[in-house]
């Protein structure tokens, strides 16, 4: 059984925890969760008896196969100074869901903490939608190997899916993967209110909304091809499609979201 230890316990941790509870390839006896207050801990020992949980980061570490650290950028340093005597570097490695901080920070910050040696390391971008397993996870990876690679891949894939990226692709990864989420959430909030308009109770649009957005990706999986292809499927020539679709790019949809995307780089990317 592949054991895997998480440090955090906060959004993030706490939904990876979750998720990797209801999965075969780690399940809930090969997880341990750190966290330095016991409320969000004893939440999910409630929920998944055989989890081990700990307030002690140090204890939290030992015999894991992987350690993910899912504490806040600032916390970084902090907590690598405090494991790093307790990680066995050539067995066992570290994995960062800490968006923002590339492989290079995180080797910087082994190197500060004064390591004999630099661990196989993982950089990773899931979204929320971790906690109930189906999350968009993108991977990069340092001093590993592809078995190693592959592993993490297939566990990470239990709870959505997976895709391994260079990483110079990772914050543009971020933007689509994890504020998409909110973007997603957004369209849906504004389909909703359309729907109130056309003469629907909130809860029956959101309901509509939500299963023509789930039957819409299901299409495309399925059917493997591209968006624009399952457009021209229902979009008929004077029909009432084509004249929703003209009337939200003349008030500029796609160049928003775009621009939306966009918005997200930092100055020197743009």
């Amino acid at each position: 059984m592949t054991k895997i230890t998480i440090i955090g316990a906060g959004n993030m941790g706490g939904a990876l925890a979750r998720g990797l509870a209801e999965g075969s390839l780690v399940g809930a006896a090969g997880l341990t969760v750190s966290n330095p207050s016991r409320d969000k801990l004893n939440a999910l020992k409630a929920d998944y008896p055989e989890m081990t949980v700990t307030t002690d980061n140090t204890q939290a570490v030992q015999g894991a196969d992987f350690v993910i650290l899912a504490v806040k950028p600032w916390k970084m340093s902090e907590v690598i100074c405090q494991i790093v005597p307790f990680l066995d570097l050539q067995r066992q490695a570290v994995v960062s869901v800490a968006g923002g901080m590339g492989t290079e920070q995180i080797t910087a910050l082994f190197r500060q903490a004064g390591a004999s040696s630099l661990p196989a390391l993982y950089y990773l971008i899931p979204n929320t939608a971790v906690a109930v397993r189906s999350s968009m996870t993108l991977m990069t990876s340092v001093r590993s190997t592809p078995e190693r690679d592959e592993l993490l891949c297939s566990i990470f894939k239990e709870l959505g899916d997976a895709l391994f990226v260079e990483e110079r692709q990772m914050y543009g990864g971020m933007i689509l993967a994890s504020c998409g989420i909110a973007f997603v959430m957004r369209y849906l909030r504004a389909m909703t209110e359309g729907g109130v308009q056309l003469g629907y109770y909130p809860d029956d649009a959101l309901k509509i909304v939500m299963q023509t957005m789930k039957g819409a990706v299901d299409l495309l999986q399925e059917r493997g091809g591209h968006p624009e292809v399952e457009i021209d499927r229902v979009t008929t020539p004077g029909g009432i499609t084509i004249r929703g679709l003209n009337a939200m790019e003349c008030a500029g949809f796609s160049n928003s979201v775009i621009e939306g995307l966009l918005a997200c780089l930092p100055d020197d990317r743009k």
